[in-house]
């Protein structure tokens, strides 16, 4: 059975940066109490000693935003195309709080700590949909605010490509993360199962539904009956074709390719041997198939018939 079906755990919510305060620029200066001074003369409104206040510091310009935003996304080395960027605030100790929006993939929010950090901003949206929903009322600290960041789905409709998900996506989310971090994504497919997808360093890895539901796990997006349509795609234009399937379960897999059980209306199921393109390599019928991984779990095949006396 397949390990990444076993390994996903909840996602912390200790991303989140809560706690910055957005002063204004003036704010954040002192006056100088050695500047110069305003002297009255004849017919002046102007109080004798009064000093003149400093003026407040210009607040950056997008470029020196931008820039700054850039040398966190450096500093973390996270991928991102800057499309936007704002500067949110700074916290008492000087660290600056910064918004990105991204060409390509989620925005994220960036802080001049040291070390500095990048939080993906739909890794932020989760974690708060996760603590809200313990404690409406929960402060879920910094949440990012472009609207080219509220784009979730097409994230995780690219990501799905980039795995090699073949399907119309049309649900996903953030649903936990492995061991370490990485962030575990489940994409429901249009009429056909979906999977749950993560970036490893090799590449995508990518565990389909039926794997999931065999290891006792579930898929939120994925019902049974596109199960069914899946594994009934896959036998066209085999000698297992004319089975008109109920149910559809996912068996394992070994070196010599992948086992699915069909159990099938008004006829004996079957368990079909795919190669890793899905094409058919064999066909078993549940009466004679015993051996094969335990047999048969969705068909109850009669017992032999005894021989007349």
């Amino acid at each position: 059975m397949s390990r990444n079906a076993r390994t996903f755990v909840a996602l912390s919510a200790a991303v989140l940066i809560s706690g910055l305060a957005t002063p204004s620029f003036a704010q954040r200066t002192s006056q100088n109490p050695d500047g110069p001074q305003v002297t009255e003369s004849s017919g002046s409104r102007a109080s004798r000693g009064r000093q003149r206040q400093p003026r407040a510091p210009q607040p950056p310009t997008a470029e020196e935003v931008q820039a700054a935003a850039q040398g966190v996304l450096t500093a973390t080395n996270t991928n991102c195309q800057i499309t936007e960027s704002k500067l949110l605030g700074q916290s008492p100790n000087k660290e600056s709080l910064y918004e990105v929006a991204c060409a390509a993939g989620p925005g994220y929010l960036l802080l001049t700590s040291t070390p500095p950090q990048a939080t993906d901003c739909m890794v932020l949206a989760y974690s708060a949909e996760q603590t809200r929903a313990r404690d409406p009322e929960a402060d879920v600290g910094s949440q990012c605010s472009f609207p080219a960041n509220n784009n979730a789905m097409a994230v995780i409709t690219a990501f799905a490509k980039e795995a090699g998900v073949a399907c119309t996506v049309d649900e996903g989310s953030i649903i936990g993360a492995k061991p370490g971090g990485v962030v575990v994504y489940e994409v429901g497919c249009a009429g056909v199962e979906g999977a749950q997808i993560n970036k490893a360093a090799s590449g995508w890895e990518v565990v389909s539904c039926m794997e999931l539901v065999s290891a006792n796990a579930t898929c939120r997006f994925t019902t049974p009956a596109e199960q069914v349509a899946t594994l009934k795609g896959w036998l066209a234009g085999s000698e297992a074709a004319a089975c008109d399937i109920s149910q559809a379960r996912y068996m394992g897999k070994n070196a010599n390719g992948s086992f699915y059980e069909a159990a099938c209306n008004g006829a004996d199921g079957v368990i079909v041997r795919f190669d890793t393109a899905k094409a058919v390599q064999q066909v078993y019928p549940c009466a004679t198939a015993q051996q094969i991984g335990g047999g048969c779990k969705l068909t109850t095949t009669a017992p032999a018939a005894a021989p007349n006396s």
